[in-house]
């Protein structure tokens, strides 16, 4: 025992070494010598708290308990007992803040009676103007989880955990609570999962869709209803979900420890990652406190201080896009880690239409709490133009799945009382001095000709809500200006309209089924790269009907200055099947052939495709697997089943014993390969498990090398640890440590058999005439 606790001591140090010395390396990016010197000057700084208390602070002790950086400051919004467990928030319109509240979410260790309905959704409003809710009500009550919430209009859209199901709320006679349910999307079936896997998001992007993690769908709200759209390859996330101000989403991966993804291409077109998007200094968090309470254990600890050592609980990002906090925060990548009590801020860098994260900070965080409580599980720009945090304020932050006796977590959840800290829940908002939070908006009480105008407000919270507030309205009377607006010209607006302007111009004419050809032509040649993209993306409805005079139009921006445009430029001619659209592809990929991002985007397209033929599962394997893989299941069928059974699990005679072993999950099947080929080439005779059989497996030597290897990349992808799921794609960043090895066995399984590796074995074997024994093969495999 003591050499097993000198190991992980060991293990830990040479991980923060590495760690360090990976930091030290790193260049600083775009703002970041601004950023670090603003950190240094903080004001307030707590100092790193070595035993932190898990004692539940008041609202007024958490305030003091956050390090921001110098001229920043947190102030609170609104707190229990007016809201309890929360976990996201909508604004309306009118600026009237609705809470979704996980109100059973871990109650104690053992997630006790935590699908009960008893979850609420509330109502908030700060009557006075002074930043802080003064006035709340019970909007929906006996909810099972509310995971996601949507303001459309004067109503919300509302997603309850284990269920596909959206509803609408409405409030008919102003007192504040949901008198009105309506379906607006519905499945009809239970969904699977614990809820840290279930879907979270509706988001509203540029584009007038509406996006969701984790399922393959997205949707367009359409005379009060949600209307489906299918993505091939899949959405991609998990708690969380935002975009940028030109309709990049971002998502984040918390099961897989992945604090960014998704957000080099619209999942439409598939799954785009680089290994470099972001580095291994990046995947680094520093905590203020020592973070005790941890899934992963000690490896997940830096031995110096015991602080978490990497992103764990990544989740609730967004991009800042508010006016009221200093500019060199715009466009910035905020994330929260709940488990470190940080949340880090990041530099959001493109290069040549490639984006890259970088931390904006020295090993530091943007906002670091010594609460141990502070649990900060999503982030937004709010209609002030300032940062909103919402904190669930908890001492738990992990499914009971992770928690179960004899797991590493629970003792320290235990041993800290952590698990009595409940029903609590903060919301904060990030100001900073001399910088006074904006007005509130009245959008729901103003006319579509108002509405127009904010559509350049330097506030993105702004932009987007009149842009969706003008597409549910659908009021046609707005075109006009709408396209005065997109086309640049002033008129009687009081300012010529910004490129930021211009853009949602074109996309609110897109939701009003308003856009024309011409219009997409004349943003073509927009000054502005970003309107020019989204005069691309947009006239891809022309391209997929295969209309060759704005196809000739797009080869116009072949030559690009901005690498964006290019990279729009392949996503969306992949939409055409003439002749025209694929020479201009190919002239666009062979210009850039140094280029990284249009010839990953271009791979990405062609997976998609795969997929779209061959369904997710067989789609995404690379074509020469994925044919070994087809072959082998053909012969498996109509040779193997027989007495393996279809599904791998084996075949009763009679209902009597079986006539050979189960291959379903079965160690061998993800052992060692070599063992595999050698049954296959010889046979296997004697007791399988302690279990004997009335047949031996003969040989099937007679076959080819890519026969033999067919079938085992079929039995090992059918029924190894990848299950009834592919393999997925390596995460961006090196492999991090602390992650269970049986996770890991899963993700770096590879279950296909080259014909190469056959012919090897069969050399090695030639001479052997008789069927194998497992403890000859156990032998072999020493």
């Amino acid at each position: 025992m003591k050499n097993k606790h000198w190991m992980l001591g060991l293990l830990a140090l040479s991980m923060s070494v590495v760690t360090c010395r990976v930091a030290q390396k790193s260049s600083p990016g775009i703002g970041q010598e601004t950023a670090q010197r603003n950190m240094a000057q903080a004001d307030t700084v707590p100092a790193f708290t070595a035993n932190p208390s898990p004692v539940q602070l008041s609202p007024e002790q958490s305030l003091k308990s956050f390090r921001v950086p110098k001229g920043y400051h947190m102030e609170l919004v609104a707190s229990d007992p007016m809201i309890k467990e929360p976990v996201a928030i909508a604004w309306d319109g009118n600026a009237k803040m609705y809470v979704a509240e996980m109100d059973t979410y871990m109650q104690d260790v053992d997630g006790s009676n935590e699908h009960d309905p008893v979850s609420r959704v509330m109502l908030l409003e700060d009557t006075n103007g002074d930043g802080k809710m003064d006035k709340s009500s019970v909007f929906i009550d006996k909810l099972l989880l509310p995971r996601m919430i949507l303001c459309v209009d004067h109503e919300l859209l509302v997603n309850e955990t284990d269920t596909y199901d959206i509803y609408s709320y409405k409030d008919t006679n102003g007192d504040g609570v949901a008198d009105t349910k309506k379906a607006v999307y519905q499945v009809g079936k239970k969904s699977p999962g614990n809820l840290e896997h279930q879907r979270s998001g509706l988001d509203w992007n540029l584009d007038n869709w509406i996006y969701v993690t984790v399922d393959p769908v997205r949707f367009r709200y359409k005379n009060g209803q949600l209307k489906v759209d299918s993505m091939p390859s899949g959405s991609n996330g998990q708690w969380g979900l935002t975009h940028d101000n030109y309709g990049r989403l971002f998502f984040s991966r918390a099961g897989g420890e992945i604090p960014a993804s998704g957000f080099q291409i619209n999942p439409v077109y598939g799954g785009l990652e680089f290994p470099d998007q972001y580095n291994e200094e990046f995947n680094a968090v520093w905590p203020i406190i020592k973070t005790p309470d941890i899934q992963g254990g000690l490896n997940r600890l830096r031995l110096a201080d015991s602080t978490l050592n990497h992103f764990t609980a990544s989740n609730g990002q967004s991009i800042f896009r508010g006016d009221k906090l200093p500019s060199d925060l715009i466009g910035d990548y905020l994330i929260g880690e709940p488990v470190a009590r940080i949340i880090r801020r990041a530099k959001v860098i493109n290069t040549n239409g490639k984006l890259r994260l970088e931390n904006a900070y020295k090993q530091q965080e943007f906002i670091a709490s010594t609460d141990m409580n502070f649990r900060p599980v999503n982030t937004y720009t709010g209609p002030d133009g300032c940062l909103y945090i919402v904190d669930m304020n908890r001492g738990i932050i992990q499914e009971s799945q992770w928690t179960p006796k004899g797991s590493y977590l629970r003792p320290q959840i235990q041993r800290l009382g952590l698990d009595k800290n409940v029903q609590h829940g903060r919301i904060y908002r990030l100001v900073h001095d001399g910088m006074k939070p904006g007005q509130m908006p009245h959008m729901l009480d103003e006319p579509s000709a108002k509405l127009v105008t904010y559509l350049d407000h330097p506030n993105g919270w702004w932009r987007d809500n009149a842009q969706k507030q003008l597409v549910i309205l659908g009021d046609q009377s707005v075109v006009p200006v709408l396209k005065q607006i997109a086309l640049g010209q002033q008129g009687s607006l009081p300012k010529k309209p910004s490129a930021l302007g211009r853009l949602h111009a074109l996309w609110t004419l897109e939701g009003l089924d308003a856009i024309d050809k011409d219009m997409v032509i004349a943003a073509l040649k927009d000054e502005d790269p970003q309107v020019r993209r989204s005069a691309v993306w947009i006239g891809e409805r022309y391209v997929k009907a295969d209309d060759e005079p704005v196809i000739d139009r797009f080869r116009e921006l072949k030559d690009d200055p901005n690498y964006d445009v290019r990279t729009q430029l392949v996503l969306s001619l992949h939409a055409s099947k003439s002749a025209t659209a694929k020479a201009l592809t190919d002239e666009l990929l062979g210009q850039n052939a140094t280029n990284e991002m249009l010839a990953s985007a271009q791979k990405s397209l062609l997976k998609n495709d795969d997929v779209k033929t061959y369904g997710l599962r067989l789609g995404r394997l690379e074509a020469a697997d994925r044919n070994s893989v087809i072959a082998g299941a053909n012969t498996f069928k109509t040779l193997c089943a027989t007495c393996h059974g279809p599904d791998g699990k084996g075949l009763a005679v009679g209902g009597s014993s079986m006539v050979a072993p189960p291959l379903f999950g079965s160690k061998r099947i993800v052992g060692e390969r070599d063992a595999l080929i050698r049954i296959l080439l010889h046979g296997l005779s004697g007791p399988v498990d302690d279990k004997s059989y009335p047949d031996v497996m003969p040989s099937m030597s007679a076959n080819d090398d890519a026969w033999i290897a067919s079938v085992l990349s079929y039995i090992r992808y059918e029924f190894g640890y990848t299950g009834n799921f592919p393999p997925s794609p390596p995460p961006p960043g090196p492999r991090p440590a602390g992650i269970p090895q049986e996770v890991l066995k899963r993700r770096n399984f590879k279950p296909f058999v080259k014909a190469e590796e056959v012919k090897k074995i069969r050399e090695e074997t030639s001479g052997r005439t008789k069927a194998w024994t497992l403890s000859e093969l156990e032998k072999t495999s020493d």
